[in-house]
């Protein structure tokens, strides 16, 4: 498998503008959300990158992507029709190949600097020539917010699972019953990273199902992935990082800070938030 194209979904609802907001990264030079995203797929061998946006919005995020905007390829999404169909609208731009999807609403950080999470993924997917998606450890209290998914681990390896079932959202009673994956801590679940390399197998699963719905917005990658799971392998790898979910309560700042920990000026900002901390009352 050679995985040479990225999709990147930015036409959600809560998604338009969290792309272009500003963070500062571990050079200490600030820039929109969308060069990091940039940044981290083409760490990983991404020559080409499609952007699905919503109608109108292509400007801002041209002008948004700095130097590397020849590298880019503009995919309108008439409407919001939920994240299913936006991985759809890219089924022409990615021809049949398999390539890495990313969602516009996280930012990831990898433990090791010069060996980004999308690198991780790619790696695994090119060795074993299927459909992969990064996963990480979750406490139950944060299903609502994620796909997670159900399985053992594959070969033998440790943080490499052969998936058996998907579940988008699930309640923490379902999880766990049906998804508890063995070595975790007791009340964690692997949850969807954001980030993952699908075949056009998948992609061709997606659209049969959509096409077959009376209602688009509730077919999800997870649904998707879920029937791929009863047919053939697919597998999740525990990256070593953290995805920050930008639309969460904070989570741009958590963001921020988990880039300023892992830069040089890591002491001045532990000494600044210490100080914060004394003059909170």
């Amino acid at each position: 498998m050679d995985v040479t194209k990225a999709l990147i979904t930015a036409a959600g609802h809560g998604q338009r503008t969290l792309p272009l907001q500003t963070v500062v990264g571990r050079d200490g030079y600030p820039r929109p959300v969308l060069q990091f995203l940039i940044e981290e797929a083409i760490s990983a061998g991404i020559e080409d990158i499609g952007i699905v946006v919503n109608r109108g919005d292509a400007a801002l995020y041209r002008e948004a992507a700095g130097g590397a905007e020849g590298k880019l390829t503009f995919l309108e999404q008439d409407e919001a029709r939920g994240f299913g169909h936006a991985i759809a609208c890219g089924s022409r731009f990615v021809a049949g190949h398999a390539f890495l999807l990313m969602v516009s609403d996280h930012l990831y950080v990898s433990r090791d600097a010069g060996r980004s999470c999308a690198r991780q993924l790619v790696e695994v997917a090119c060795a074993e020539n299927c459909p992969v998606s990064a996963v990480q450890s979750t406490h139950e209290s944060l299903l609502g917010r994620f796909g997670t998914i159900g399985g053992r681990l594959f070969d033998g390896r440790g943080g490499i699972y052969e998936v058996e079932r998907v579940v988008e959202k699930p309640t923490p009673t379902l999880a766990e019953q049906e998804l508890a994956v063995p070595g975790l801590r007791l009340g964690h679940y692997l949850c969807f990273f954001g980030m993952h390399v699908l075949t056009p197998g998948v992609l061709g699963v997606l659209e049969q199902m959509l096409a077959d719905s009376a209602e688009p917005r509730q077919v999800t990658l997870s649904t998707a992935l879920d029937a791929v799971d009863q047919r053939e392998r697919h597998l999740a790898v525990e990256i070593d990082g953290r995805r920050f979910d930008l639309d969460a309560p904070f989570g741009l700042l958590q963001a921020q800070l988990a880039l300023a920990l892992d830069s040089p000026m890591r002491p001045r900002v532990l000494s600044d938030l210490v100080q914060l901390l004394a003059e909170t009352p």
